[in-house]
């Protein structure tokens, strides 16, 4: 029997634990039969603050590790898959390359890493996340949308149960 994995939701700056995003696609991760935990943030807005809380979260867990994040959330979640080796990375409009950020340079440690973009985003450039997937040979999916992407929940689904067909594939019975 192979060890249970968990997904780790990071939500965005301005976000909660359970926002749109959040919500929808935790029930296509349950629907997968994985476990979903969504971290708060909101006691601050330092990116390097909530990389700290993550990892300090991570360090007491036994499940394999798939770690998810949206915008600051995405940048906390790349960070941390810098230094933990994960099962899967997914980043849906990650806040990187941001000057008065400790990190800029990503290097995930994982053979599974997706990311998806809105080509209007007018908070996080596109080219960040065009840098980032070709740097890392990530799978990458440009959408309609802008930067909270909530009107593409469905796509948003979509590409997300394909991440996790590849990072965690569920186990077919013995015939």
């Amino acid at each position: 029997m192979s060890t249970p994995s968990t997904v780790y939701f990071s939500h965005g700056k301005e976000s909660g634990p359970w926002g749109i995003k959040i919500t929808y696609l935790a029930k296509v991760a349950e629907a997968h039969g994985l476990t979903v935990k969504s971290i708060d943030y909101q006691e601050t807005l330092d990116p390097d603050q909530r990389v700290e809380k993550l990892k300090s979260i991570l360090e007491k867990e036994t499940s394999n590790i798939i770690l998810a994040g949206s915008s600051m959330g995405g940048y906390v979640s790349a960070v941390t898959a810098n230094e933990l080796a994960v099962q899967g990375l997914f980043l849906i409009a990650p806040a990187l390359y941001f000057e008065h950020y400790k990190v800029a340079q990503y290097q995930p440690r994982t053979d599974h890493t997706y990311v998806i973009h809105g080509w209007d985003d007018d908070v996080v450039p596109v080219e960040r996340a065009q840098r980032f997937s070709t740097q890392n040979k990530a799978t990458m999916q440009l959408i309609d949308g802008g930067h909270t992407l909530n009107d593409q929940l469905p796509a948003m689904g979509d590409f997300f149960q394909q991440f996790l067909n590849r990072c965690a594939p569920t186990e077919k019975p013995a015939a």
